[in-house]
């Protein structure tokens, strides 16, 4: 069955990559997979923090959990008797925690049997659990790839399908009714782009994706009128070269509804040729919104923290190496302060975690004042926060930025903590020749830090060089 899928060893997909890259970030593994298990190895579609592409079967966690046919979790895999001796517990990569959730493709010809072929999974190298919470998450993550590898397979299937059949595709009289069934199960439709008149020949699902009743042949145009003008010109693009070339063409755009509703789209087409002659476009369209926003959502998710909606330690480190290469590149400056709160801990163990929570949302609050418009604020963990400033009137006054800030910052908790007031206390770092790298820029800023709570708390110290 996974030989059927002509899935094996092909190249990285974006759709794959981003599943395993949310897993790996949402639970802070060393390592995620998107395995494929054959007769004789699993291969990774997709992952993280592994450089192996594949291992051998014998060697497998993934199998087990295709047999067992459900989440298996190893909290500590050098105290379970099937995995202790295993060459990838004894060595490299050292797994001790591994859960996985089997993902399954249904058989083409009777979509009510399907066959599980891998997993999507979670590895790390220091024993943990899962919690429900997690392992419901790490379910749907696998119900996801699992839509992802049958919608592939349609999409490539009807592809074949409109390649071996020619012109007997043109009147979907020999394989009109297993077609509509592909194309209603996995939401895709078919199209045929006539180049003598170009005129558009639809199916019946096309009709229903662009929210119109079955009827009239629209002209090229006409079916150009529901994209967006970016999106059109890449599908006049596609189009173009495939005609100019026989190359097929993919695209994933936004689409717009007779309704008006935006839509996400991925569609696929390449040339058909006649007696030596290109006449035609065909190609397939799939409606991937609900997968697409899924996808969005899940990068949302991974990149914020769920208490105070500011970005987490993991997205504050991609923006702060992309504006230092960005500073450097084009010689601009920023500067970047680490925020500490003072006696944050006396709420915590005087009026509990909730009024703790409530600290830390004002904080976010205070973050997201107007005057701090073009900074990029996140939390680090616990009661650290960290603010990002590239924007030239904030960096002219940095000083008195962060003192506004420290002010903002002086009543915390007044109301509903018992009296306890929390403050912040700010350490600060420029950017300069001297700085080698983000863990650079945050040592200076944390000995500035350290420097401001030993002095006073409640105050702003810049770090200067030779401080250290």
């Amino acid at each position: 069955m996974l030989d059927g899928l002509e899935i094996l060893d092909t190249p990285p997909e974006a759709e794959f990559e981003t599943i395993i890259a949310c897993a790996q970030r949402l639970f802070g593994t060393k390592i995620a997979l998107l395995s494929l298990v054959g007769e004789d190895r699993q291969w990774f579609k997709a992952r993280r923090g592994l450089a192996a592409c594949e291992t051998p079967r014998t060697q497998s966690f993934c199998a087990h959990a295709i047999r067992d046919g459900g989440l298996l979790v190893v909290p500590d895999a050098t105290r379970d008797p099937r995995f202790a001796d295993n060459p990838l517990v004894l060595g490299e990569p050292n797994i001790r925690f591994y859960a996985g959730v089997p993902i399954h493709a249904r058989d083409p010809v009777d979509p009510r049997t399907a066959y599980a072929m891998g997993t999507v999974c979670i590895i790390d190298d220091h024993p943990r659990t899962l919690s429900a919470e997690e392992a419901t998450l790490l379910g749907e993550l696998g119900q996801l790839a699992e839509s992802l590898l049958s919608a592939r397979a349609l999409a490539a299937r009807a592809i074949a399908i409109a390649d071996a059949r020619g012109a007997a595709l043109q009147r979907l009289d020999i394989t009109h009714r297993q077609f509509r069934q592909a194309e209603r199960m996995a939401d895709i439709g078919s199209w045929r782009l006539t180049l003598a008149d170009n005129c558009a020949e639809w199916s019946e699902q096309i009709y229903a994706i662009h929210g119109l009743p079955p009827g009239v042949k629209p002209a090229l145009d006409d079916a150009l009128a529901f994209y967006p003008p970016a999106a059109r010109a890449q599908v006049v693009d596609g189009l173009a070269r495939t005609i100019a070339t026989g190359d097929p063409f993919a695209l994933e755009t936004d689409f717009i509804t007779a309704q008006g509703n935006v839509r996400r789209i991925r569609s696929m087409g390449e040339l058909e040729v006649r007696d030596g002659q290109p006449v035609a476009v065909i190609g397939v369209m799939q409606d991937i919104t609900a997968r697409y926003r899924m996808e969005q959502q899940l990068r949302h998710s991974a990149r914020r923290d769920d208490l105070t909606g500011l970005a987490n330690r993991a997205y504050f480190n991609e923006v702060l190496d992309d504006a230092l290469g960005a500073a450097r590149r084009e010689g601009t400056r920023l500067a970047l302060a680490l925020i500490d709160l003072d006696h944050f801990k006396a709420v915590n163990d005087t009026q509990g975690h909730l009024a703790g929570d409530a600290v830390l949302r004002q904080v976010a609050t205070c973050l997201g004042a107007d005057y701090l418009a073009g900074t990029f604020a996140a939390r680090l963990g616990g009661d650290e926060f960290v603010l990002l400033i590239t924007r030239d009137a904030a960096l002219r006054d940095l000083a008195g930025l962060l003192e506004r800030l420290v002010g903002d910052m002086r009543t915390l908790g007044a109301e509903g903590c018992g009296g306890c007031t929390v403050s912040a206390t700010i350490g600060a770092a420029w950017l300069d020749c001297d700085v080698r790298d983000r863990s650079d820029l945050l040592h200076r800023a944390d000995l500035a830090l350290y420097d401001a709570k030993r002095a006073c708390r409640g105050t702003v110290h810049v770090y200067r060089r030779g401080a250290a």
